[in-house]
């Protein structure tokens, strides 16, 4: 009975969450727009959020795996409940860039820790357990996402903002009161002895692609967000509603992919998923550009589907690499990795789209992660032909 109310309350406080994240995401360059009139500071929204979130992440798995998970969950919730406070009562912009480097440091452990925790929590079946709560994730934000649309004739304020901090508090709340009888479940080794495993997993080859794998993963995730919804308005003839319906493609694909994909990489193994999905997303990526806009959704549709399988995989295989004293630290690492896509992906992407090369741009991202796929499959085959000998 305990396991049950473990996972629906790390399940439901983040869906909670990111439902809140759905409803301000697109009040946040809105409100610095008006506020500084300069599209520049728009853009240093996203940037603030990717420092301190990329910052936090290892010493934040550090200290989780030494003091315990639940801690810095329940404190991350808390956080991003000080911070729409700090959104609502915001006059300048550095105010509210202030605010957006604190929701990384608050969504941080997030995104990171909670599947540290499940991996833990439910060792049988872990990546299912990540799936499940990486698709509350993304179902939370398409549905904050969608009543922010159908209230936005209704609130026309800044209210959203205190309902993403009452909710952020629920989810606190929640988080808090359900791991209370969890009995810690990290316990660390000295940071010493975690650094020296980290270093000597990531001179496995395997572990190397797949890391490789990460980046192009968080790459992926930054130009659904970003490059390609302005591709689609200047390339695609795509209207409002059009690259609407882009962001609700890609979170509920990226969903679907994870509830799917979670109990075959328990049964069949992490590497043929994680094959796969790189696969799948290289095949979305290379045809996406060349269709008309129907045909462009579904391909990317494919596409999130892809990343979507490769995240659960992925993140459950670095987990079985280290022991459990280790999860926090690698989950770090994971979305280290990430946020390193993330963050330069979507300028570098920018670039190439604004010299006229989109089409090129994304044919090559679409080989890199083929490429990616392959000597994944490579290594794999590599390391399971020297433990036949």
């Amino acid at each position: 009975m305990a396991k049950v109310k473990w996972i629906v309350a790390l399940n439901g406080s983040v869906f909670l969450l990111m439902f809140g994240v759905g409803m301000i995401v697109a009040l946040l360059p809105q409100k610095v727009l008006t506020i500084s009139g300069s599209v520049t500071l728009v853009g240093g929204l996203a940037s603030a959020f990717a420092v301190s979130y990329i910052l936090a992440q290892i010493p934040l798995g550090k200290l989780a795996d030494r003091f315990g998970t639940q801690w810095f969950l329940t404190a991350g919730y808390f956080i991003c409940a000080i911070v729409g406070l700090v959104y609502y009562q915001a006059e300048t912009a550095a105010a509210m860039m202030i605010g957006r480097m604190i929701q990384g440091l608050g969504e941080a452990p997030l995104w990171a820790l909670a599947p540290a925790l499940l991996s833990v929590l439910y060792p049988s079946n872990k990546a299912r357990a990540m799936g499940w709560y990486n698709a509350s994730i993304h179902l939370g934000l398409t549905a904050g996402s969608l009543a922010g649309v159908l209230v936005s004739a209704v609130w026309t304020g800044s209210e959203p903002f205190l309902l993403f901090a009452g909710v952020s508090a629920m989810g606190g709340i929640w988080t808090l009161l359900a791991l209370r009888d969890t009995g810690g479940a990290v316990s660390g080794a000295g940071p010493g002895g975690a650094s020296a495993d980290i270093g000597r997993l990531l001179k496995n080859r395997t572990v190397l692609f797949v890391c490789a794998g990460i980046m192009l993963y968080g790459l992926g995730y930054g130009i659904f967000l970003t490059v390609i919804p302005a591709f689609l308005l200047m390339h695609k003839g795509a209207g409002a509603s059009a690259v609407g319906l882009s962001f609700v493609v890609f979170y509920v694909a990226i969903s679907l992919a994870q509830i799917i994909a979670g109990p075959i990489a328990d049964r069949a193994g992490r590497v043929m998923p994680m094959i796969s999905g790189l696969a799948v997303m290289a095949f979305g990526m290379m045809v996406f550009p060349c269709l008309p806009l129907v045909y462009a959704l579904a391909a990317l549709f494919l596409a999130a589907f892809g990343l979507g399988v490769f995240l659960v995989a992925s993140l459950a295989f670095l987990n079985d690499q280290v022991d459990v004293h280790l999860r926090g630290t690698i989950s770090g690492a994971y979305y280290l990795f990430w946020g390193v896509g993330y963050f330069f992906g979507p300028m570098v992407m920018g670039i190439i789209g604004d010299a006229g090369h989109d089409k090129m741009g994304f044919l090559v991202l679409g080989v890199l992660y083929a490429v990616i796929a392959g000597m994944l499959g490579l290594a794999n085959r590599r390391t399971s032909a020297a433990k036949s000998f």
